[in-house]
């Protein structure tokens, strides 16, 4: 069968800094490497989290100074502009001010502009000094190329939301990050790390391919993971798995209307309707977004 949905997904990796004095130079250098999957033909481009401002902010003066509204601030409008251009769907993060709360923000921009944001719901480690908990829920999108929903970094250690967003019907989860390295083991003999695998089995268990982009580099003490990936329904990466040291942008061909078809395994077992929702459904508890059928 032909790809309903057809798109060429990029990760792109890279190493924005912190600082004011950096700020516009990551935003160029995210247009650039936009620019760059763009001619190999990604139409689907993800970028890490914060990738406008760094990550490592000093104390909250410094967190409002780098912040900025959306959709109305310089680094949407530049994406902005870029994807309308060049026909492109970019979801990127952004550090993002509304009136006096400051929240850790992915938008997601098609070719007519700014579809939908998302506040990052789990903060780490010191971002609970600067950020409000998101306060959107879990949206799913429903762009031209299919039903798009959105995580940010340690999000992704809580099944809860990508599960969320698969019966909402989305197509493909696009996951902004800044993962860190924490002590050791970080990486198994394959070089992967935790949450290469987290990511993994999200979208194993959802049906559902994930196009996760890592940040790279060291900022103000902290050092990041790389190790950006795109996988597909049955959860393995396709292609692969960037390194952890150095910028790259791992590429990937994805029919997202392939996550609608029923994820039957043998002649007994249907992952949606072997869900036992009378059991567990009132213990989650998430009545938000709409159910899309799949």
């Amino acid at each position: 069968m032909p790809a309903v949905s057809p798109v060429t997904a990029a990760a792109v990796q890279f190493d924005p800094q912190v600082g004011l004095e950096n700020k516009d130079g990551n935003v160029r250098r995210s247009i650039e490497l936009i620019n760059e999957a763009a001619d190999r033909g990604a139409t689907l481009i993800v970028l890490p989290e914060l990738a406008g401002t760094g990550y490592g902010f000093a104390d909250r003066e410094e967190a409002y100074a780098h912040a900025e509204p959306v959709p109305g601030g310089p680094t949407t409008r530049a994406w902005a502009a870029l994807a309308r251009e060049r026909g492109l769907h970019i979801v990127g993060g952004v550090a993002e001010c509304d009136g006096v709360r400051l929240y850790d923000t992915a938008v997601l921009i098609g070719p007519d502009g700014v579809i939908g944001t998302y506040r990052k719901t789990h903060l780490w480690n010191r971002e609970k000094l600067y950020f409000e908990p998101g306060d959107l829920g879990f949206p799913v999108f429903p762009t031209r190329i299919g039903r798009i929903g959105l995580l940010i970094c340690w999000d992704i250690w809580f099944p809860e939301v990508a599960r969320l967003l698969a019966v909402q019907g989305a197509d493909v989860i696009c996951s902004v990050n800044n993962w860190v390295w924490t002590p050791p083991p970080l990486f198994d003999e394959a070089g992967r790390c935790m949450a290469a695998y987290l990511t993994m089995t999200a979208s194993h268990v959802n049906n559902l391919p994930i196009v996760a982009a890592n940040r790279v580099g060291e900022e103000r003490g902290g050092r990041f993971l790389g190790c950006s990936l795109i996988t597909g329904t049955g959860g393995w990466p396709i292609g692969s798995v960037a390194p952890a040291e150095g910028e790259a942008t791992v590429y990937a061909d994805l029919d997202l209307a392939a996550a609608r078809s029923a994820p039957i395994w043998n002649d007994l077992n249907d992952l949606v309707r072997d869900r036992r929702t009378d059991l567990y459904d009132p213990l989650l508890g998430y009545r938000g977004g709409d159910a899309f059928p799949r």
